[in-house]
């Protein structure tokens, strides 16, 4: 059997955590993957890559297949702009949500999605209310038995001792976090150290793409799909005049797009969008209608424009057909984990789950191929 050669990229989210948890988490989805499908898959050792670049092979031995795998690592930039100090969020989401309230198309974005309104709204009014129920509530009922100033500051030491445990539970300093930082990005732009990792990512990807490969594939998700277009409208500029080969594949899951496109200020993104309107490509994208965190069924270039030359494909994992109930991530507290979904193997395999897109045998068009006879 003649092997299947693909090459990989994949640019991530705004997460500190960074290459060596993400190669782990392959390594043991690919080991679901090998389990239920029954194929011999060995997934290396990460090693170090060009340009800002990790690297490792899945070899699938049952499928005659090998990917080469490279992971365009951006984890010590966020780990620059990762706000730890529990106070620091707290005013700096002040701003951020000042700012949003005056340049986000909130009624757009709902008319898109109601559910990442919610998802966006919901963390400074849980931030607030929280804190404030954990310490009133105690005093109130301890000013009953002892004098209020008393009652007040054990009110506050409960709150100071459960609030955060809570609020962390409802992924609330995360999604303040992610806010902030997309804030900063949406009005100011990525940043010197960020433009120079993209440039770097689309020059890598330009030198690979026409090697011989059966598939090329850039997959990003959550943030890295935001950064997925400007490195995309790169590429297209370091291409010049040659078209992106047939086998090339862009491929974005939970995408979180709107949330610098819907910025009115964000006009270096809208321009990166809108340079992508005239070119033949092809996107797929894998969101979930349950992930309040993603935006499934928007198409990121029609956002800005009226026109797209790309062959788009909007579709979602349907995860509950692929999950058994009882592991399946739902519900606020779960939402963190159900962004991440689309980077696991479920409890049946699906043509279309991460580990069966990048190991398996089929390409991106293949799957989605059989995907689409699933009742």
């Amino acid at each position: 059997m003649e092997k299947f050669k693909r090459k990989l990229f994949y640019l991530g989210g705004f997460d500190p955590r960074g290459v060596r948890f993400y190669h782990q988490m392959y390594r043991e989805q690919a080991e679901s993957y090998a389990r239920l499908s029954g194929e011999a898959v060995e997934v290396s050792a990460r090693r170090s890559g060009p340009a800002s670049s990790a690297r490792w092979t899945v070899a699938n031995h049952s499928a005659g297949v090998e990917t080469d795998y490279e992971f365009l690592r951006w984890e010590d930039l966020v780990g620059k702009v990762w706000i730890r100090n529990p106070l620091l969020l707290a005013w700096r989401s002040i701003a951020t949500y000042g700012a949003h309230a005056r340049h986000m198309q909130f009624l757009r974005m709902r008319k898109l999605r109601p559910g990442p309104v919610i998802t966006i709204l919901y963390p400074p009014l849980l931030g607030v209310l929280i804190p404030l129920a954990l310490a009133l509530i105690p005093a109130l009922l301890l000013s009953l038995l002892m004098p209020f100033w008393a009652a007040a500051l054990i009110g506050i030491g409960i709150s100071a001792l459960f609030s955060g445990r809570l609020l962390d539970k409802l992924i609330v300093p995360w999604l303040l976090r992610f806010m902030a930082y997309n804030h900063s990005v949406a009005a100011d732009g990525p940043g010197a150290e960020m433009d120079a990792r993209l440039d770097q990512f689309a020059a890598r990807i330009a030198e690979e793409m026409d090697g011989p490969w059966d598939e090329v594939v850039f997959a990003s998700h959550s943030n890295g799909t935001i950064y997925a277009m400007s490195v995309l409208r790169r590429l297209f500029e370091l291409r010049g005049d040659r078209p992106l080969p047939a086998n090339f594949t862009v491929l974005t899951l939970g995408q979180v797009v709107p949330v610098i496109a819907l910025r009115k200020d964000a006009r270096w993104y809208h321009a990166d969008l809108k340079a992508l309107d005239d070119k033949p490509f092809r996107l797929v994208d894998f969101s979930a209608p349950p992930d309040g965190a993603a935006y499934h069924g928007v198409h990121p270039i029609r956002l800005v424009s009226d026109r797209c030359a790309a062959r788009v494909d909007l579709l979602s994992p349907r995860f509950h057909l692929f999950y058994d109930p009882e592991n399946y991530h739902g519900g606020w507290s779960n939402k963190y984990e159900a962004h991440f979904d689309y980077l696991r193997v479920g409890d049946r395999l699906s043509p279309v789950d991460y580990v069966s897109l990048t190991a398996g045998r089929r390409t991106i068009d293949e799957a989605i191929a059989q995907f689409r006879t699933i009742p």
